[in-house]
């Protein structure tokens, strides 16, 4: 679970509820057809500008907010490192028992592609097409959100002019201008609460995990490669190596760094 995610979303809205708390209650922040408006309309605008899979989809994707999996890189070069070692002293062949207990299903896909003799273009092009498609379904929930994030003040806007509207058929009723005026500027608060505090801080996490995840499967597929050529363990490292900032990087084969 991502600890600045929760974080963020905890620290978020208790100031907000702290703020209406230190002025007024919270009965006067609830309005069910503002709701309804803002909610429901950011909802049936996202359902007409993405197919309803997409919209489904996104819920799934939403879920590496909170719960991202991420890959201790220094460990996979130990990995590769490892892999390439017993490549060179037995033959690719000896990597087929390895495979089973390598838990990374692109690492697990791209070494048995190379156990099965494939050429190495044919295993970049495999591996990298499985990339793209990644990188093409994250980007997907991330525009998603981006969208609800721009649909959802929009609605707040079109709330704010149906409660305007009817304070204005009710200027004559003084009871009814209360309720009226609520549903204009509640709409707006909703729109910009969902916007700001979930839907584009969201698009905003999903596009660097994407960015996370997309950095460590090309470095997978680097390792790949090298194996698939018969590198020594030591370019191989080096190439690996690429990815990882200049500080954090380890040398399996020294205790000074890379």
């Amino acid at each position: 679970m991502d600890l600045a995610t929760i974080l963020g979303i905890i620290s978020a809205f208790s100031l907000v509820l702290l703020s209406i708390l230190m002025g007024s209650g919270l009965g006067a922040f609830f309005n069910v057809p503002s709701i309804m408006i803002v909610v429901g309309g950011t909802l049936g605008a996202t359902m007409i500008n993405y197919p309803l899979r997409d919209v489904i989809g996104v819920i799934k994707v939403g879920m590496k907010v909170l719960f991202a999996k991420t890959s201790s890189v220094p460990d996979l070069i130990g990995s590769f490192v490892e892999f390439a070692t017993r490549a060179r002293r037995e033959g690719i062949l000896a990597l087929e028992s390895s495979i089973k207990e390598v838990g990374d299903p692109f690492l697990r896909k791209g070494l048995q592609l190379t156990v099965d003799g494939l050429e190495p273009q044919a295993i970049d092009e495999i591996l990298q097409t499985e990339i793209d498609y990644v990188e093409a379904r994250h980007k997907l929930g991330a525009d998603i959100f981006q969208t609800m994030g721009t649909f959802s003040p929009a609605l707040g806007m079109i709330g704010t002019l149906i409660g305007l509207v009817q304070m204005l058929q009710s200027m004559d009723d003084p009871s009814a201008i209360g309720p009226s005026m609520a549903v204009a500027l509640l709409t707006t608060f909703y729109g910009s609460i969902m916007a700001n505090i979930l839907f584009l801080p969201m698009s905003g996490k999903l596009r660097k995990r994407s960015q996370e995840e997309v950095m460590v499967k090309e470095m997978v597929l680097n390792g790949i490669l090298s194996i698939a050529k018969g590198d020594n363990p030591r370019i191989l490292e080096q190439k690996l190596h690429s990815f990882v900032p200049p500080d954090e990087r380890r040398s399996a084969f020294d205790n000074k760094g890379a």
